[in-house]
């Protein structure tokens, strides 16, 4: 009988709490047309990158959990490797994580990636982006991008990302965006 309880306890905390800890410190994302909120943050290669600084450039402005984990270093990779594609349409990667700028360092070093990396450690960015995640001892970014157009509004927001093909994605919708 015991067991049974316990039982029942555990699948009224998975159905009920865990949810509510995944979403409930998630603000509601910026959409399409609506102003990206503006942001301070340290980079692995300049004390500190405003998001205004790029005012007349598109930004592609991506969060991902952590550094140097599978998924987070396909899709870092991918957009290394896309470099001279965003740069011919007049676009900047920013990768934003709550991880430190120590730990962005070491990742762009041992991964060669050379655009810039945000350490949003207290998570106030993703969380004005509807991307923290908040476990309560652990707090890290969802995998979202904000495309943002040279004014600095929202032109496209991605809610759900494969990270192999994401960078691709991206493109393709600055291609469409631009013709505009």
């Amino acid at each position: 009988m015991l067991r049974v309880t316990l039982l029942v306890v555990v699948v009224v905390v998975i159905i009920f709490l865990v949810p509510r800890l995944l979403t409930g410190s998630r603000a509601a994302a910026p959409v399409a047309g609506s102003p990206a909120p503006d942001f301070t943050l340290a980079s692995q290669e300049s004390p500190a990158v405003s998001l205004k600084d790029y005012r007349g450039s598109w930004v592609v402005l991506y969060f991902y959990p952590k550094d140097q984990t599978p998924g987070c270093t396909r899709e870092a990779h991918n957009f290394q490797v896309d470099q001279a594609k965003y740069a011919e349409r007049h676009a900047v990667v920013l990768g934003v994580s709550v991880d430190s700028v120590d730990s962005h360092k070491k990742f762009c070093a041992k991964e060669g990636l050379n655009f810039k990396l945000l350490a949003d450690s207290d998570g106030k960015v993703s969380r004005a982006y509807g991307s923290l995640t908040n476990l309560g001892v652990v707090k890290f970014a969802a995998r979202h991008t904000f495309l943002i157009d040279p004014s600095g509004k929202v032109a496209k927001a991605y809610a759900s990302v494969d990270p192999a093909r994401h960078s691709e994605e991206v493109l393709a919708a600055l291609d469409q965006l631009q013709k505009q």
